[in-house]
């Protein structure tokens, strides 16, 4: 494993106990020199205390705040905290951890901000169902004209991200479908990312909140989200290299 120093691992979760404590057990096999934190976003459920008992640091919403709004604080602890390097893994146990460090690697072996795991990168790509995949694929390919970088995961929370871009989230981070808006804001910011291949697995606990006839709702925000984003102008003080300037 190619390590990078100084790195903490952030699990957003929202009534996840039944899965988050195997969770923290595989990233502690995974990377055991990286802190853990949980993102506990206004649970209901014991996933808060599952995740001490299991060893893991708790940064708690005040109440549930959506998947954008935890991310956030999540960034913004690891950046306050000093921390160089955020890996997010979702806490429902789609992303394996044992595939951290491969994550951790493309972001040491490049000159890049973010490094995403994509499950459709491999040949024993992720299976999913015929509409899903269509709607990925379709926002796969606007993204990447978007950003001008190829995208074809353009959903995953599977992510490295390096300090000057925890600054940059931290401050200005989509809430309502974070991940694709999120490459395109950085992008138009002079932010650059690479994907790497990742195995992902179906939850082991709980249910996806896109499915169904919401997975057509959901493409159909998210492509209107991207193209209102372009309408709005960037922040010069929060551009890549203003930001490396600072920091």
């Amino acid at each position: 494993m190619c390590a990078v120093p100084n790195t903490i691992v952030m699990l957003p979760a929202f009534n996840e106990a039944e899965s988050i404590g195997g969770v923290i057990r595989e990233v502690r096999e995974s990377v055991p020199d990286y802190p853990v934190v949980v993102i506990n976003d206004g649970s209901v459920d014991e996933t808060a205390r599952v995740a001490e008992a299991a060893g893991a640091g708790v940064l708690d919403m005040p109440c549930n705040v959506g998947v954008g709004g935890a991310v956030q604080a999540g960034f913004r602890y690891a950046f306050d905290q000093g921390y160089d390097y955020a890996v997010r893994c979702d806490g429902d146990g789609q992303h394996p951890p044992s595939e951290i460090p491969r994550l951790v690697e493309g972001i040491a072996d490049s000159d890049v901000d973010l490094v995403i795991g994509s499950r459709f990168l491999q040949d024993e790509g992720y299976m999913s169902t015929p509409f899903r995949q269509f709607a990925v694929t379709g926002l796969g390919w606007l993204l990447s004209a978007i950003c001008r970088r190829r995208v074809t995961d353009p959903t995953s929370g599977f992510q490295v991200l390096n300090r000057a871009l925890l600054y940059f989230f931290s401050r200005c981070y989509p809430v309502d479908y974070p991940e694709p808006e999120a490459l395109a804001l950085m992008r138009r910011q002079g932010y650059d990312y690479v994907e790497v291949p990742a195995r992902f697995r179906e939850r082991t606990a709980g249910q996806s909140t896109i499915h169904g006839w919401g997975t057509a709702y959901y493409a159909v925000k998210v492509f209107l989200a991207l193209i209102v984003d372009r309408a709005r102008p960037v922040d010069p003080r929060l551009s890549r290299t203003k930001v490396i300037q600072k920091l």
